[in-house]
């Protein structure tokens, strides 16, 4: 009933910029409470990289503070990461999760199913 879909990753040079999008829609009348972004490498455990609540509050890890962005403008329903001076140590599948509210299934947190980011060196 909830769907999330991430977008943006590809293959990018040390140094370069991503800016990964995460769209949450459902066939319900929604609510998202709050959104994080998440990573994992292989063989490494999942990390979270930022979360932004639907009023707008943000964190973001120390590991990628000033590297790493979450806009609060984002239209309704999407949320963006925006990643600059990419590290070969970004490497990952980044994933959304979202909690969301639904009129039949109160609230629930929901997966996307990642995108993946590579940073060559």
């Amino acid at each position: 009933q909830v769907q999330l879909v991430e977008t943006g990753g590809g293959l990018v040079q040390a140094g370069g910029s991503l800016t990964l999008s995460c769209v949450v829609s459902s066939s319900r009348v929604f609510r998202i409470n709050a959104i994080a972004w998440y990573r994992q490498a292989p063989g490494k455990q999942r990390e979270t990289v930022a979360t932004i609540t639907t009023q707008g509050a943000t964190s973001v890890a120390d590991s990628v503070k000033d590297r790493f962005a979450i806009p609060t403008d984002n239209p309704k329903g999407t949320v963006s990461l925006q990643m600059n001076n990419l590290k070969p140590d970004d490497t990952a599948i980044y994933f959304c999760n979202a909690n969301v509210w639904t009129m039949t299934a109160g609230s629930n947190d929901y997966w996307g199913q990642g995108t993946q980011v590579t940073v060559s060196s």
